[in-house]
Protein backbone atom coordinates (compact mmCIF):
# COMPACT_ATOMS: atom_id res chain seq x y z
CA UNK A 1 0.00 0.00 0.00
CA UNK A 2 1.37 3.54 -0.80
CA UNK A 3 1.57 6.21 1.92
CA UNK A 4 -1.53 8.20 2.19
CA UNK A 5 -2.38 11.36 3.97
CA UNK A 6 -6.17 10.04 6.69
CA UNK A 7 -8.47 12.76 7.53
CA UNK A 8 -10.97 12.22 10.31
CA UNK A 9 -14.02 15.00 8.97
CA UNK A 10 -16.18 15.85 11.63
CA UNK A 11 -19.07 17.04 9.49
CA UNK A 12 -20.11 17.25 5.75
CA UNK A 13 -18.48 20.88 5.72
CA UNK A 14 -15.29 19.62 6.87
CA UNK A 15 -14.99 16.63 4.84
CA UNK A 16 -15.75 19.29 1.34
CA UNK A 17 -12.78 21.54 2.97
CA UNK A 18 -10.71 18.42 2.86
CA UNK A 19 -11.27 17.62 -0.05
CA UNK A 20 -10.59 20.63 -1.91
CA UNK A 21 -7.41 21.13 -0.42
CA UNK A 22 -5.90 17.54 -0.95
CA UNK A 23 -4.14 16.68 -4.55
CA UNK A 24 -6.16 13.41 -5.05
CA UNK A 25 -8.73 12.84 -2.05
CA UNK A 26 -10.87 9.83 -1.79
CA UNK A 27 -13.85 9.44 0.47
CA UNK A 28 -14.15 6.37 2.37
CA UNK A 29 -17.07 5.28 4.57
CA UNK A 30 -16.85 1.45 5.38
CA UNK A 31 -14.18 0.86 3.09
CA UNK A 32 -14.93 -2.41 2.28
CA UNK A 33 -13.62 -1.69 -1.48
CA UNK A 34 -11.43 1.26 -1.41
CA UNK A 35 -9.13 -0.36 1.45
CA UNK A 36 -8.73 -3.39 -0.47
CA UNK A 37 -7.26 -1.43 -4.22
CA UNK A 38 -5.02 0.43 -2.11
CA UNK A 39 -3.53 -2.83 -0.52
CA UNK A 40 -3.31 -4.05 -3.97
CA UNK A 41 -2.30 -0.94 -5.72
CA UNK A 42 -5.15 -0.39 -7.81
CA UNK A 43 -5.37 3.12 -5.81
CA UNK A 44 -3.30 5.26 -4.79
CA UNK A 45 -5.07 8.51 -2.98
CA UNK A 46 -2.96 11.36 -1.78
CA UNK A 47 -5.51 11.63 1.28
CA UNK A 48 -8.25 9.40 2.61
CA UNK A 49 -11.39 11.65 4.22
CA UNK A 50 -13.00 9.59 6.25
CA UNK A 51 -16.88 9.77 7.21
CA UNK A 52 -17.65 7.21 9.28
CA UNK A 53 -17.74 9.59 12.19
CA UNK A 54 -20.10 12.20 10.61
CA UNK A 55 -23.30 12.00 13.09
CA UNK A 56 -25.43 13.99 10.34
CA UNK A 57 -24.92 11.26 7.67
CA UNK A 58 -26.20 8.60 10.37
CA UNK A 59 -29.50 7.29 11.09
CA UNK A 60 -33.15 5.65 9.47
CA UNK A 61 -36.18 7.55 9.35
CA UNK A 62 -39.96 6.11 8.78
CA UNK A 63 -42.92 8.35 8.07
CA UNK A 64 -45.74 6.22 7.50
CA UNK A 65 -44.45 4.95 3.86
CA UNK A 66 -41.81 6.90 3.20
CA UNK A 67 -38.14 6.04 4.22
CA UNK A 68 -34.83 8.08 4.49
CA UNK A 69 -31.97 6.22 5.56
CA UNK A 70 -28.13 8.48 6.51
CA UNK A 71 -25.75 7.56 3.80
CA UNK A 72 -23.11 6.66 6.71
CA UNK A 73 -25.84 4.29 7.97
CA UNK A 74 -24.19 0.73 8.25
CA UNK A 75 -25.55 -2.50 6.57
CA UNK A 76 -25.88 -4.03 10.01
CA UNK A 77 -28.20 -1.04 10.85
CA UNK A 78 -30.19 -1.64 8.02
CA UNK A 79 -30.47 -5.27 8.77
CA UNK A 80 -31.57 -4.58 12.63
CA UNK A 81 -33.98 -2.29 12.36
CA UNK A 82 -37.11 -3.63 13.20
CA UNK A 83 -39.40 -0.49 12.53
CA UNK A 84 -38.10 -0.58 8.61
CA UNK A 85 -38.59 -4.08 8.53
CA UNK A 86 -42.34 -3.34 9.28
CA UNK A 87 -42.71 -1.39 6.16
CA UNK A 88 -39.83 -2.60 3.81
CA UNK A 89 -38.60 -6.33 5.02
CA UNK A 90 -36.97 -6.64 1.68
CA UNK A 91 -34.07 -4.38 2.50
CA UNK A 92 -33.54 -5.12 5.66
CA UNK A 93 -33.40 -8.36 4.42
CA UNK A 94 -31.04 -7.92 1.34
CA UNK A 95 -28.94 -5.47 4.07
CA UNK A 96 -28.23 -9.03 6.60
CA UNK A 97 -27.13 -10.69 3.41
CA UNK A 98 -24.12 -8.72 2.40
CA UNK A 99 -21.36 -10.03 2.38
CA UNK A 100 -20.44 -10.79 6.21
CA UNK A 101 -20.49 -9.52 9.90
CA UNK A 102 -17.31 -7.39 9.46
CA UNK A 103 -18.91 -6.15 6.01
CA UNK A 104 -22.04 -5.79 7.56
CA UNK A 105 -20.78 -3.40 10.12
CA UNK A 106 -18.37 -1.62 8.56
CA UNK A 107 -19.65 -1.13 4.77
CA UNK A 108 -22.67 1.60 4.48
CA UNK A 109 -25.44 2.11 1.86
CA UNK A 110 -24.03 5.86 1.16
CA UNK A 111 -20.25 3.97 0.28
CA UNK A 112 -22.22 1.12 -1.59
CA UNK A 113 -24.35 3.44 -3.83
CA UNK A 114 -21.23 5.93 -4.27
CA UNK A 115 -19.21 2.72 -5.50
CA UNK A 116 -21.57 1.07 -7.60
CA UNK A 117 -20.13 -2.19 -7.94
CA UNK A 118 -21.93 -4.23 -10.51
CA UNK A 119 -22.81 -6.77 -8.29
CA UNK A 120 -23.88 -4.73 -5.20
CA UNK A 121 -27.20 -4.98 -3.71
CA UNK A 122 -28.43 -1.90 -2.70
CA UNK A 123 -28.78 -0.51 -6.54
CA UNK A 124 -31.27 -3.22 -7.32
CA UNK A 125 -33.18 -1.82 -4.58
CA UNK A 126 -32.97 1.50 -5.51
CA UNK A 127 -33.85 0.80 -8.98
CA UNK A 128 -36.99 -1.09 -8.23
CA UNK A 129 -38.22 1.08 -5.46
CA UNK A 130 -37.51 4.57 -7.53
CA UNK A 131 -35.39 5.90 -4.74
CA UNK A 132 -34.36 8.94 -4.44
CA UNK A 133 -30.26 9.85 -3.65
CA UNK A 134 -29.79 12.82 -1.52
CA UNK A 135 -26.59 14.46 -2.21
CA UNK A 136 -24.98 17.77 -0.27
CA UNK A 137 -25.90 19.84 -3.80
CA UNK A 138 -28.92 18.01 -4.84
CA UNK A 139 -31.47 14.81 -5.31
CA UNK A 140 -30.84 12.36 -8.37
CA UNK A 141 -33.65 9.76 -9.09
CA UNK A 142 -32.08 6.25 -9.11
CA UNK A 143 -32.68 5.68 -12.53
CA UNK A 144 -30.26 9.07 -13.67
CA UNK A 145 -28.15 8.26 -10.75
CA UNK A 146 -26.32 5.13 -12.14
CA UNK A 147 -24.37 5.19 -15.58
CA UNK A 148 -22.15 2.10 -15.95
CA UNK A 149 -19.70 0.31 -14.08
CA UNK A 150 -18.68 1.69 -11.13
CA UNK A 151 -19.77 5.03 -12.52
CA UNK A 152 -22.78 7.13 -11.00
CA UNK A 153 -23.88 10.92 -11.77
CA UNK A 154 -21.84 12.16 -8.74
CA UNK A 155 -19.46 14.89 -9.42
CA UNK A 156 -16.19 15.58 -7.49
CA UNK A 157 -17.41 17.59 -5.13
CA UNK A 158 -20.76 15.58 -4.55
CA UNK A 159 -21.17 13.54 -1.02
CA UNK A 160 -24.33 11.29 -0.80
CA UNK A 161 -25.89 11.99 2.57
CA UNK A 162 -29.02 10.26 2.13
CA UNK A 163 -31.71 7.62 0.16
CA UNK A 164 -35.39 7.65 0.46
CA UNK A 165 -37.68 6.17 -0.66
CA UNK A 166 -41.97 5.36 -0.59
CA UNK A 167 -42.11 1.54 0.65
CA UNK A 168 -43.95 -0.10 -2.05
CA UNK A 169 -47.12 -2.33 -1.03
CA UNK A 170 -45.12 -5.70 -1.86
CA UNK A 171 -41.27 -6.50 -2.29
CA UNK A 172 -38.99 -9.04 -2.06
CA UNK A 173 -35.11 -9.70 -2.94
CA UNK A 174 -33.38 -12.60 -3.65
CA UNK A 175 -29.44 -13.19 -4.62
CA UNK A 176 -27.45 -16.37 -6.02
CA UNK A 177 -24.15 -15.85 -4.05
CA UNK A 178 -21.17 -16.03 -4.89
CA UNK A 179 -19.71 -18.83 -2.36
CA UNK A 180 -16.82 -16.94 -1.57
CA UNK A 181 -17.60 -13.05 -1.32
CA UNK A 182 -21.32 -13.76 -0.78
CA UNK A 183 -21.22 -10.51 -3.49
CA UNK A 184 -24.77 -11.68 -6.13
CA UNK A 185 -23.86 -13.29 -9.41
CA UNK A 186 -27.53 -12.23 -10.09
CA UNK A 187 -29.90 -10.45 -8.12
CA UNK A 188 -33.81 -9.67 -8.33
CA UNK A 189 -35.38 -7.28 -6.18
CA UNK A 190 -39.18 -6.37 -7.23
CA UNK A 191 -41.38 -3.84 -5.84
CA UNK A 192 -44.76 -3.75 -6.77
CA UNK A 193 -46.80 -0.09 -5.94
CA UNK A 194 -49.11 2.34 -7.44
CA UNK A 195 -46.98 2.68 -10.30
CA UNK A 196 -46.94 -1.30 -11.38
CA UNK A 197 -44.21 -3.36 -11.04
CA UNK A 198 -40.75 -2.73 -11.35
CA UNK A 199 -37.88 -5.30 -11.25
CA UNK A 200 -34.60 -4.54 -10.84
CA UNK A 201 -31.52 -6.80 -11.64
CA UNK A 202 -27.84 -6.58 -10.29
CA UNK A 203 -24.47 -8.90 -10.54
CA UNK A 204 -25.53 -9.81 -14.31
CA UNK A 205 -25.48 -6.50 -16.51
CA UNK A 206 -22.31 -5.80 -18.61
CA UNK A 207 -23.20 -2.53 -17.45
CA UNK A 208 -24.09 -2.84 -13.84
CA UNK A 209 -27.72 -2.66 -12.66
CA UNK A 210 -30.89 -2.36 -14.87
CA UNK A 211 -34.18 -3.20 -14.62
CA UNK A 212 -35.90 -5.72 -17.11
CA UNK A 213 -38.81 -5.25 -18.70
CA UNK A 214 -40.01 -8.15 -20.08
CA UNK A 215 -40.19 -9.64 -16.55
CA UNK A 216 -42.28 -6.44 -15.35
CA UNK A 217 -44.53 -6.97 -18.28
CA UNK A 218 -45.49 -10.74 -17.03
CA UNK A 219 -45.71 -9.75 -13.62
CA UNK A 220 -48.02 -6.57 -14.26
CA UNK A 221 -50.65 -8.97 -15.32
CA UNK A 222 -50.03 -11.78 -12.62
CA UNK A 223 -48.35 -11.01 -9.42
CA UNK A 224 -47.22 -14.55 -9.10
CA UNK A 225 -43.69 -16.58 -9.78
CA UNK A 226 -46.29 -18.62 -12.41
CA UNK A 227 -46.15 -15.60 -14.53
CA UNK A 228 -42.44 -15.45 -14.90
CA UNK A 229 -42.78 -19.45 -16.44
CA UNK A 230 -41.54 -19.58 -20.28
CA UNK A 231 -40.36 -15.85 -19.80
CA UNK A 232 -36.56 -15.62 -20.94
CA UNK A 233 -33.96 -12.35 -20.46
CA UNK A 234 -31.69 -12.10 -23.40
CA UNK A 235 -28.17 -13.14 -22.87
CA UNK A 236 -26.49 -10.46 -25.35
CA UNK A 237 -26.15 -7.62 -22.65
CA UNK A 238 -25.45 -9.62 -19.38
CA UNK A 239 -21.67 -10.81 -18.15
CA UNK A 240 -19.70 -13.25 -18.58
CA UNK A 241 -16.59 -14.13 -15.92
CA UNK A 242 -15.12 -17.04 -14.51
CA UNK A 243 -18.00 -17.84 -12.17
CA UNK A 244 -20.61 -17.73 -14.64
CA UNK A 245 -21.85 -17.18 -18.41
CA UNK A 246 -24.03 -14.70 -19.89
CA UNK A 247 -26.43 -17.20 -20.45
CA UNK A 248 -26.43 -19.36 -17.25
CA UNK A 249 -27.14 -15.03 -15.41
CA UNK A 250 -29.97 -15.22 -18.54
CA UNK A 251 -31.66 -18.26 -16.55
CA UNK A 252 -30.32 -17.00 -12.99
CA UNK A 253 -32.50 -13.53 -13.64
CA UNK A 254 -35.87 -15.57 -13.97
CA UNK A 255 -34.62 -17.99 -10.91
CA UNK A 256 -34.28 -15.59 -8.62
CA UNK A 257 -37.31 -13.71 -9.98
CA UNK A 258 -39.35 -16.08 -9.15
CA UNK A 259 -37.93 -16.46 -5.63
CA UNK A 260 -38.08 -12.17 -5.07
CA UNK A 261 -41.64 -12.24 -6.14
CA UNK A 262 -42.47 -15.52 -4.00
CA UNK A 263 -40.94 -13.27 -0.97
CA UNK A 264 -42.98 -10.18 -2.09
CA UNK A 265 -46.28 -12.17 -1.65
CA UNK A 266 -45.43 -13.99 1.71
Amino acid sequence: MYSTNYHRASSVADALKLLKKADDAKLVSGGMTLIPAMKTRLAAPSDLVDLRHVAELKGIKIAGKTVTIGAGTTHAEVAAHEKLKSVCHAIVYMAAHIGDPHVRHMGTIGGSLANNDPAADYPAAMLAMDATIVTNKREIAAAKFFTGLFETALKDDEIVTAVTFTAPAKCGYEKFRNPASRYAMTGVFVAKGKEGVKLAVTGAGDDGVFRSKPLEAALSKKFDPSALEGVTVPSSSLMSDIHASAEYRANLVVVMAKRAVAAANG
